[in-house]
């Protein structure tokens, strides 16, 4: 299976490969054992805004800042696959994939652009925060209204519980006048003879 594959390589001309290489949207970069870079791409460029002749031969973190994983790749072997990354200058959100290709002492990193989740990621976070804001706010309005209504509530409860209280005063007094009439009015009274018919 691996040799059809290289017979297939060896097969295609080097224009082609050449062409896949300027025109594939994915940033390309390749670096050495050393981590300085090797090759870039044009999207790659487009992506970090630089040209070709400014960072060939410079050191890989001069453009992608920590290169820790580039190192990892070429003394492990190993490839990483799906590597979310963020940089921060260019903003950008990128999945790598990092492999080592021993034979010719390079790394190479495939980079698809992923910034516009980033820029969706932070317009949602934008949204929650003013969302918590408005909800803050309503909420305070309608605690702020909940008190006034107390407030008005209680001074209502006050004046009633007053104006009741004077009512039952009213009519404590009343009924007591009431009886001290009734008593005096039974003293003033002529009182009968049970025997005069």
């Amino acid at each position: 299976m691996i040799m059809s594959t290289q017979i297939v390589a060896t097969n295609v001309p080097n224009h082609l490969w050449q062409l896949l290489w300027e025109y594939d949207p994915n940033g390309l970069i390749v670096v050495d054992a050393d981590l300085y870079i090797k090759l870039v791409n044009p999207a790659f460029c487009q992506l970090f805004g630089v040209k070709p002749e400014d960072v060939v031969g410079q050191p890989a973190e001069t453009i992608l800042g920590e290169v820790s994983d580039f190192k990892r790749v070429w003394e492990t072997g190993t490839m990483i696959r799906n590597q979310m990354r963020e940089y921060q200058s260019p903003e950008l959100l990128i999945n790598q994939i990092i492999f080592p290709i021993e034979d010719e002492g390079i790394i190479a990193c495939i980079m698809t652009d992923f910034s516009h989740q980033l820029t969706q990621k932070r317009q949602l976070n934008l949204l929650r925060q003013e969302t918590i804001k408005q909800v803050n706010e309503v909420v305070d309005h309608q605690m702020q209204v909940v008190q006034e209504i107390a407030g008005l509530l209680g001074e209502t409860t006050a004046e009633t519980k007053i104006s009741l209280l004077k009512v039952i005063q009213m009519l404590q007094h009343e009924a007591t006048d009431s009886l001290a009439l009734i008593n005096s009015d039974a003293h003033l009274m002529p009182k009968l003879d049970p025997s005069v018919s």
